[in-house]
């Protein structure tokens, strides 16, 4: 199931070493997401997530950009006057790749942003669960200067990462920030110089590729879910996604990891994993 070698014209995607590279490959218009790509994306993404062979999913563009957001020409200029139904179609398709099926993504999901990052990119770029950045990636909110709101849903995914006063100054004046900075809001985990940005990004796949797969992801999904719930709705939801990952999980790790810290001595929980 590994070999995807020319099965989607706009994304390129590469699997080596449990890391699943999902590469936006549209790099003479700087990845600008267009029809055709957010509906190949939707493939690849479901691709990935039932490949064995892909442990982590890495998401960057080719060239010099991250993407450039959404494709003013063909993603609004030309189905504006498009029947409501073809509409309708072609945002579902957007909003299924950049948000739901990212966000609770089964496996971790990381954001390399090796260059631009405008508008409708921090959509997937905050649905992913973590980010890197180049230090000299450009981020902005350009929509202003062409007329719209931002759409989709960047203004809830910048609501979520980045302070009230920040976000509301980038939507409304369309001015850039870098890599550096976007590190300093957290919107990115941490920002690198470029030449060190990839090395980073496979130190932190194989991170997350050795931890228990069921656990890891029922604590992210765990997390996500109880942002917007109440304390109690919380309590009781994070609870039986404790409940619900011991009885999944083929390693039984709770039961490894206490019997290496309580009964052999033999791990620190706060310092080291559990041998699996």
């Amino acid at each position: 199931m590994s070999n995807y070698e020319g099965r989607w014209n706009t994304v390129r995607v590469e699997v080596d070493e449990g890391i699943g590279w999902a590469i936006l490959n549209r790099p003479e218009k700087r990845n600008a997401m267009s029809p055709t790509l957010n509906r190949e994306m939707c493939g690849v993404l479901e691709a990935l997530e039932l490949d064995d062979a892909v442990k982590v999913l890495v998401l960057t563009g080719a060239g010099e950009s991250w993407t450039a957001g959404m494709d003013l020409k063909e993603y609004f200029r030309e189905i504006d006057q498009a029947p409501e139904i073809v509409q309708e179609r072609i945002r579902r398709d957007a909003s299924m790749w950049q948000w739901k099926l990212l966000r609770m993504y089964a496996k971790p999901t990381i954001a390399m942003v090796n260059g631009w990052c405008f508008g409708g990119g921090f959509s997937p770029l905050v649905a992913c669960d973590l980010a890197i950045a180049s230090e000299t990636a450009v981020f902005g909110l350009s929509e202003i200067n062409w007329g719209i709101p931002p759409g989709n849903l960047v203004s809830k995914a910048l609501a979520d990462t980045v302070g009230h006063r920040k976000a509301l100054e980038f939507i409304m004046t369309g001015d850039t920030f870098t890599g550096r900075q976007a590190e300093e809001m957290g919107l990115v985990n941490r920002a690198v110089p470029l030449e060190q940005l990839r090395e980073e990004t496979v130190a932190l796949a194989r991170k997350l590729a050795a931890k228990n797969p069921v656990i890891l992801r029922a604590a992210k999904h765990g997390f996500k879910r109880c942002r917007e719930l109440t304390w109690e709705q919380s309590e009781d939801y994070l609870y039986a996604k404790l409940d619900q990952s011991q009885l999944r999980d083929p390693e039984h790790g709770r039961e490894k990891g206490l019997k290496q810290f309580l009964d052999e001595k033999s791990i620190k929980p706060g310092l080291q994993s559990y041998r699996r």
